[in-house]
């Protein structure tokens, strides 16, 4: 257990063995301990730590919580909290100093095992599933793609940090009613470019340039042998040259954006194993699915009713969510998206996943309901699939919003921005604001290198650090391991606030996991670099007693093997030198 951690256990501990002695001692009448928590003041000049202890007992011991307050000091013993003192407050806070064994403890730590810091087994090593991007492959992909890249990949490496076996995969959709569209599209513009304006674009198809370029190359490769061909074979010999290159790009751009998958899963496989017609047969068994206007249908309003009914909520509110029923095979007898992605779910939860994690665009809102209900009804348990809903993300440029390419002239796409701004820097700004907030994505900024730009500033401290070493070293001076008197010399606001935040990163990390917010971690970075530079600007290293600078240096690099760990965990550089 991280130091932090210990803390608190050992302070909630020895708060109930205070309240235990007081209700012996019949300072506090008999009654059960109230719940309580052990959590850190927003001021740190009430303490390091702090506890409601005394408030949440009131009604339990019918008394003002400041007597309690006083029934628990009196019989509190602070031995091994590595706290040295406490002081009541306000209507009865009890408030907790800590001692130099803290801040001992905490660089000890960090320094024992620099890479592995922050890790934890929080997790159980539970294997869990975290799907992101998903892009369509009959296009480029955009810049919902580029956030929901940075967000899966960094909270898949939260994920594993924090003792989670975090698997990263991608859902090719290379099968079904998009794919049919493309085929449509790229046979308009194949026989365009031989007959002219005779041939009429459907109505409903992807009028992208990237379309038109396809059949071009395509037509160049095989010139007008397809034009008297059947149309089926013609749109299978298109989609089969023009889909592989398209993924190829996508898996291309995923791999410039330094995003490893483990695996990608590919629709098609769905339909040809016949898992997707398994799963309509499944629900059809259960009496969830029926036929009407020559299409089959699934009960989706009764088991999400059912669901919301079971957790609490009115028929009210249930009917203002105008819950629709949905197809899984249309008339033509082709199976629809629905139905692929409940078998794919249901593929992920066979291949040993007890967590299903998928990152989605903030207009799939509607579809969260009805796929968790879906779950539960093929046997799954719908509580297990998890939705991050990721907003919308503003392109910015000189304040001003930003919709084409300089170098295309056309819509910005993921790989535009890969070549005009710095992955270390795409990666972090993306991960600077959580998913459910819509973003500014500031162009200038991205490609700035100050500290206005957040990557770089957090890379500067690094560096900074580096620096402070070299120059020691160029003097003889080297770092050495440090007794712990010395490290009781850390006694500065400056030295303590920085290691108070040290101590901070594991929970950190395993608070990320839990919410499956790793922006919570690049917020705790870039603390950390601005509570580095603070000590820098307060605190000397040269010039100092031995041990003191000693002491100091060992400090500098629990800061720098931290913010190490967290950049290399986000894939994103750490320089030596800027």
């Amino acid at each position: 257990m991280d130091t932090y951690s210990l803390v608190v256990t050992r302070l909630k501990d020895a708060v109930t063995a205070a309240m235990n002695k007081a209700i012996e001692q019949g300072e506090l009448p008999k009654a059960d301990l109230p719940a309580f928590i052990i959590e850190i003041p927003a001021d740190n000049k009430n303490g390091d730590f702090a506890t409601n202890a005394a408030m949440a007992g009131a009604k339990a011991f019918r008394m003002p919580p400041f007597k309690i307050a006083q029934a628990i000091t009196s019989n509190l013993d602070l031995s091994g909290t590595f706290c040295e003192r406490f002081e009541t407050a306000g209507p009865g806070f009890i408030n907790f100093f800590l001692g130099a064994d803290f801040y001992v403890s905490v660089v000890k730590s960090v320094l024992a095992d620099p890479q592995g810091y922050g890790s934890s087994d929080y997790g159980k090593g539970e294997k869990v599933n975290v799907e992101f991007v998903s892009a369509n492959p009959t296009g480029p992909m955009h810049m919902g793609n580029a956030r929901g890249g940075a967000l899966g990949d960094c909270l898949a490496a939260v994920l594993s940090k924090a003792g989670y076996d975090a698997y990263r995969e991608f859902y090719v959709n290379d099968a079904g009613n998009q794919i049919d569209k493309f085929a449509c599209s790229l046979e308009a513009r194949y026989l365009q470019i031989f007959k002219g304006d005779e041939i009429v674009f459907p109505e409903d198809g992807y009028q992208g340039a990237d379309i038109t370029d396809l059949a071009r190359e395509f037509a160049d490769i095989n010139g007008d042998s397809f034009v008297e061909a059947d149309s089926d074979a013609r749109k299978k010999a298109l989609v089969d040259y023009a889909l592989p290159k398209n993924i190829k790009k996508m898996q291309e751009d995923m791999a410039t954006y330094r995003i490893a998958y483990d695996k990608w899963f590919f629709e098609s496989e769905l339909h040809n194993s016949g898992a997707v017609k398994a799963v309509v047969d499944l629900l059809t068994e259960k009496g969830l699915a029926y036929e009407q206007d020559g299409a089959v249908w699934y009960k989706n309003k009764q088991v999400v009713t059912e669901k919301l009914l079971k957790e609490g909520k009115t028929q009210q509110y249930i009917d203002n969510l105008e819950l629709k029923d949905d197809v899984l095979i249309r008339q033509n007898g082709n199976p629809t998206y629905f139905a692929a992605d409940i078998a794919y779910h249901k593929n992920k939860f066979e291949r040993g996943f007890t967590t299903l994690i998928d990152v989605w665009g903030a207009d799939h809102h509607g579809h969260v309901m009805r796929m968790k209900g879906a779950m539960d009804a093929i046997g799954c348990d719908g509580d297990k699939l998890n939705v991050v809903l990721m907003q919308l993300v503003n392109l910015v440029r000189g304040g001003k919003p930003v919709k084409m390419s300089k170098r295309t002239g056309k819509a910005i796409q993921l790989r535009d921005l890969l070549e005009e701004v710095p992955v270390d820097s795409a990666r972090f700004l993306f991960n600077t604001r959580e998913a459910n907030t819509q973003m500014d994505f500031d162009l200038d900024l991205a490609v700035t290198q100050d500290n206005q730009n957040p990557v770089y500033y957090v890379q500067y401290a690094h560096a900074r650090i580096c620096s402070i070493f070299k120059a020691l070293a160029a003097d003889g001076i080297s770092p050495r391991e440090c007794a712990d008197s010395e490290l009781a010399l850390l006694t500065a606001p400056e030295e303590k606030e920085l290691i108070n935040h040290l101590s901070l990163y594991t929970t950190e990390i395993i608070g990320a996991a839990k919410d499956y917010d790793p922006t919570r971690v690049t917020r705790y970075v870039t603390q950390l670099a601005t509570l580095f530079h603070k000590f820098y600007n307060a605190c000397r290293v040269k010039g100092v007693d031995e041990g003191l600078m000693q002491a100091r240096l060992a400090l500098c690099e629990c800061t720098r093997a931290v913010i190490k760990n967290v950049l290399t965990m986000f894939n994103i550089n750490c320089p030596d030198s800027m």
